[in-house]
């Protein structure tokens, strides 16, 4: 295979790479796509860590523990008895794995449907441009050079451990330890309160962990609009999540069978700790190690993200980079939309990424959604806004469920009415956030969604209602 030559090489099959090599293809361009994610066979396994210990097995456990949870606590209530209830950690995990398999046996399927050379391997520059194009070496079951004229950079990103206290993925776990505990562990520790922190703590907190979470700062979930993190708090709380705020770490030591953990708490207080597991989610690093940037004078900042303008284009000619290795949120979805993009834009069309309508879920229980300016950040901007908010406890579909908590609540312009932010703290969050990308991108007013007919009973009349009260006439609240 030496030799190859290509229209576009993409470095990493995760969601923007993979996604980007498909689109390139569906362009009429010539495409091959490296990725070295292997499973435990030694077999391909693309999808990068969303696919294979990132999005999609979280998701599967998340399900699998909210079965289980439900059966514990909630089927009584509609009649339904269950004697000797029990769960097998083994066969969760055994179905956990085998979703990941379909997800990565799909991605290979589409890049054969598609005419994508796939290469199972480690991809990185190899030296300047040639008359070809740029040069990339391939190291993994063998080692090959292919050529590319347009060079995509999808590598991803990877756990950043504490200092002194790297990851063992017995005691110590990222999120691909996280994921593969074999046995519930009787206390478990997580530092970080963020998107994997609080989602891969809820799945051990319903099979039974005392879970403790330590967070360095002093606010739940930053990010999020106030009302709503602090509306997640208190149910997260309630569920049995111990969640600690302006905790500084001093000291993490492992022994034999378990994970000591000294910290101040909130208070400037020493405290001490000791989990038979702990999971550290403090944030992620670009995967740019090993790529050869230094080899042709790709442009890496001091934290090892490729630096890109707004159209992802590199210090290079024809060398792109998208997802978590450039700027940015690290999210799937935003890895995909610059992979697109970026395909187009080197057709010569015009790729489009809205970072304003990126939507940002955390699928806890329950799920946390939003899109667009929080209450805080448009209170800083000085920006004149309405708020509406309605609870699910008002709506008929979530009383159905047996699922009322949360609300939905509208952020619009104070003399326009366009929509500014949407934020949601409750059941299917996640699905119903999407109505608000869509009116956002658009330019769509509140009055708009109020106007818009919902299909009764259902969870997004909440969305409906919501927008009726940033103009105060709700109907049914």
């Amino acid at each position: 295979m030496s030799n190859k030559q290509f229209d576009v090489v993409v470095i990493g099959a995760g969601p923007g790479g993979y996604i980007a090599a498909i689109r390139a293809a569906q362009l009429g361009f010539s495409v091959a796509c490296i990725d070295e994610w292997s499973n435990d066979a030694g077999k391909p396994a693309p999808g990068g860590t969303c696919t294979n210990v990132g999005c999609i097995p979280s998701k599967a456990l998340l399900q699998s523990s909210e079965h289980f949870d439900h059966a514990s606590h909630g089927f009584k209530e509609h009649g339904i008895n269950v004697e000797g209830l029990s769960f097998d950690v083994a066969q969760m995990l055994k179905r956990k794995n085998t979703v990941v398999k379909q997800n990565n046996d799909g991605i290979l399927f589409l890049f054969k449907k598609n005419k994508v050379t796939f290469f199972h391997g480690r991809g990185a520059f190899a030296g300047a441009a040639g008359a070809e194009g740029y040069p990339i070496a391939i190291s993994g079951t063998t080692t090959d050079t292919i050529t590319g004229k347009q060079i995509i950079v999808a590598t991803g990103s990877n756990p950043r451990a504490l200092p002194g206290a790297p990851f063992d993925e017995k005691l110590i776990l990222s999120n691909t330890g996280a994921l593969n505990i074999e046995t519930v562990p009787a206390k478990l520790g997580v530092i970080g309160a963020g998107v994997i922190g609080l989602e891969l703590g809820s799945v051990w907190r319903r099979l039974g962990s005392e879970v403790t979470v330590l967070e360095g700062l002093p606010t739940f979930l930053g990010a999020v609009d106030e009302q709503i993190a602090k509306e997640a708090h208190k149910l997260l709380t309630k569920q049995g999540l111990s969640i600690n705020l302006s905790c500084k770490i001093t000291k993490v030591e492992a022994g034999k069978n378990n994970v000591t953990v000294e910290y101040t708490d909130a208070k400037g207080e020493a405290q001490k700790s000791v989990f038979d597991k702990l999971i550290v989610s403090i944030g992620r690093t670009a995967n740019t190690i090993g790529l050869g940037a230094d080899k042709v004078g790709l442009a890496v900042d001091e934290r090892g993200m490729i630096s890109v303008d707004e159209d992802c284009k590199t210090n290079l000619p024809n060398v792109w980079a998208i997802g978590d290795v450039v700027r940015g949120p690290m999210l799937a979805h935003k890895a995909e939309e610059e992979g697109v993009a970026v395909a187009e834009r080197i057709a010569g069309q015009h790729g489009h990424t809205n970072f304003n309508t990126l939507p940002s879920v955390i699928y806890t229980h329950p799920e946390i959604a939003s899109v667009g300016k929080t209450e805080q950040q448009l209170k800083a901007e000085g920006v004149a806004y309405k708020a509406g908010t309605f609870p699910f406890l008002a709506n008929g579909r979530a009383r159905a469920l047996g699922d009322t908590n949360g609300m939905v609540k509208f952020l619009a312009d104070a003399t326009t009415d366009e929509i500014l932010g949407v934020h949601i703290v409750g059941p299917m969050a996640s699905e119903l956030i999407s109505e608000a990308v869509v009116a956002m991108e658009f330019k769509a007013s509140a009055e708009d969604i109020a106007r818009i007919c919902h299909a009764h009973p259902s969870l997004s009349e909440a969305t409906k209602e919501a927008a009726l009260a940033v103009d105060k006439r709700t109907l049914n609240f």
